[in-house]
């Protein structure tokens, strides 16, 4: 089913040019109507339902079309079953309700929300008539029931608004159609999906309940146990799942979805190592389920959150890209996690006074600032702090060694330059398109490293120079598209994302050509051991997306970034290294060292 309007027609995003695109496709269908071309004013009909559901101008012209045509049965032949715009689905829903196939209507408009649930395709009158005892007990529950199963899958768990104010008509009928069929188990069961997912937590729950309790048959009491489960999980209520869940998997093993659920539950209670045992019996029988074979890789996770197990998840999803619940898992693991789905936080103390200042004045004010501090900070501190505070200064009393100025190796590429302490940028500015770029795409979260990886590669046609031009002369803050002025709230995590786009956009720099030889690997490790600075922490995060998606580089980039690692603990025992922490993450992150080897990479996590 296509999501678009009819082809002479621009969707818009806005719900006003939605609703000005709705009515021009009202008047040319109108204007059709007069010419007496029914099949083309039935195109621009459905167009004008399809851009907006809402308007009672759409549904008016395609009553006229019906009076033209001789009725809503012989309208029917001008929106086949075959028609291809979800517009034209919801008209040729509203017309099977007109000739009284209202449970093949519900059925065909739950697609219609399925296929774009964020137009309130539910606020139909015809759909509102229905949501009566007497019409909800001529409904098919079996259709309602098929409709939900496809409906749930597009909304969410829970579905945000305001797409839970789109589906309220909808739901409602499904209220009144429980009510008619209680005994019919699928389609109740769906029922409290749904409900799950408008976040009546207590309705969702009471459902599911009456098909457990009834244990009409052992299919079907696993459905509902796992609608059970699910209701009870979102309410908070863990152990009550875990119970539910343990008494249905005792009584028929088989149900290995209703094992995976179980072990997640057992997770979210604190107990992994349980969930652990329940998904081994599964994966003894199926090694390569669907659901348990990431779910253990998850739960072992969260056992001893050793980053290897994220790495194993990533890859099973390369191996098995239609397993999407391996994808869920690591969304949810890494999200938050510094240095596996957004940036550190930056602990420099010009960066905290950056944020300071912020709260009391406006970005870009011309108001000086001097910090006085006891010793050198990253140069990308005071970066960061001048995108807001342009006349924002730092004085230092001593420089303690080992000097931070000097990378740990002699490079080629040196981003900055300094006067006495003062750093400045020593690479020249990127071109205009190259800022353009990065202001659009910087991103304070971005979920996995694979996925920030993926991200990145619309930098791969930049020049290497652009690149590392953004690294010292980003974007304005002050331009972000971030919301609520965040970029300039806190300009060290809107620097840091930048560095680490650009650097990331490095790692994609030709990759024709082999990776041990090749300029981009050259780049990154020169601004890996450069400088003491932020920079470090991003060419470290680039090579780290570089060793998830490419298993081949993965003992090169641990043994790099490791060594980067250990330069600034050796220069932490006689002087703070901010950096620091974070390569202790971007280590961990290189999840593939061997069982060996992780016991340590555990204990450094440990003392973070």
């Amino acid at each position: 089913m296509a999501t678009g309007t009819h082809q002479h027609t621009n969707h818009c995003d806005t719900g006003a040019c939605e609703r000005l695109t709705a009515e021009g496709e009202v008047a040319a269908a109108r204007l059709i109507l007069d010419g007496g071309d029914l099949h083309h004013a039935a195109q621009h009909v459905g167009a004008a339902v399809g851009a907006d559901p809402a308007l009672p101008e759409a549904y008016e012209v395609l009553a006229e079309l019906v009076a033209k045509a001789g009725g809503a049965q012989a309208t029917l032949d001008l929106f086949p079953r075959t028609v291809t715009y979800v517009g034209s689905h919801a008209c040729r829903a509203a017309l099977l309700a007109a000739v009284g196939r209202t449970s093949e209507a519900v059925f065909l408009l739950g697609a219609v929300i399925g296929a774009v649930p964020n137009l309130p395709w539910a606020s139909a009158a015809w759909l509102e008539a229905l949501t009566t005892p007497q019409a909800a007990a001529a409904l098919d529950p079996a259709h309602v029931g098929t409709a939900l199963a496809r409906l749930t899958q597009a909304i969410g768990d829970p579905a945000p608004e305001p797409t839970r104010s789109h589906v309220a008509p909808y739901y409602a009928l499904v209220r009144e159609v429980v009510a008619r069929h209680p005994r019919h188990e699928a389609m109740v069961c769906m029922a409290s999906s749904l409900a799950r997912r408008m976040d009546d937590l207590d309705t969702a729950i009471a459902w599911a309940r009456t098909v457990v309790d009834a244990r009409f048959g052992p299919d079907r009491d696993a459905l509902g146990a796992a609608m059970l489960g699910s209701a009870l999980r979102r309410a908070g209520r863990v152990e009550e799942t875990i119970d539910v869940l343990s008494k249905v998997y005792r009584e028929d093993p088989s149900q290995t979805l209703l094992a995976v659920e179980l072990a997640e539950a057992l997770g979210l209670a604190g107990r992994p190592a349980e969930g652990v045992t329940v998904l081994e019996r599964v994966l003894k029988a199926a090694p390569n389920h669907e659901k348990a074979a990431p779910a253990i890789l998850a739960l072992r996770y969260e056992n001893d959150h050793d980053t290897a197990h994220l790495v194993a998840l990533h890859d099973h999803l390369r191996r098995n890209p239609g397993h999407s619940h391996a994808g869920y898992l690591l969304q949810r693991l890494c999200a938050d996690q510094p240095w596996l789905g957004r940036p550190d936080h930056a602990g420099e103390a010009t960066a905290k006074a950056a944020r300071v200042l912020m709260e009391r004045k406006a970005p870009g004010t011309d108001e000086g600032v001097t910090l006085r501090l006891s010793g050198l900070e990253a140069p990308s501190s005071v970066l960061a702090a001048r995108l807001v505070v342009p006349n924002f200064t730092v004085e230092h009393e001593t420089i303690h060694q080992p000097d931070p100025r000097l990378p740990t190796r002699p490079v080629t590429i040196q981003p900055w330059r300094f006067e006495d302490t003062v750093p400045h940028p020593a690479v020249p500015e990127p071109s205009q398109k190259a800022v353009d770029l990065a202001r659009d795409l910087a991103i304070h979260h971005w979920g996995t490293p694979p996925a920030l990886h993926d991200h990145a590669a619309a930098l791969a046609g930049l020049p290497l120079q652009d690149l590392i031009g953004l690294l010292v002369h980003p974007p304005s803050p002050m331009d972000a598209p971030w919301p609520e002025d965040l970029a300039t709230q806190v300009p060290d995590f809107w620097l840091r994302a930048v560095q680490v786009l650009a650097c990331t956009g490095i790692a994609h720099h030709r990759t024709d050509q082999p990776w041990a030889a090749s300029e981009r690997r050259a780049t990154l490790l020169e601004l890996l051991d450069g400088t003491e600075d932020w920079i470090c922490e991003a060419a470290a995060m680039a090579l780290v997306t570089v060793g998830w998606t490419r298993p081949e580089t993965r003992a090169d980039v641990l043994e790099r970034v490791t060594a980067r690692h250990r330069a600034a603990a050796a220069a932490a025992r006689t002087r703070r290294v901010e950096i620091l922490p974070s390569l202790e993450l971007l280590v961990k992150a290189c999840g593939w060292t061997s069982a060996g080897a992780a016991a340590p990479r555990r204990k450094l996590f440990g003392r973070r």
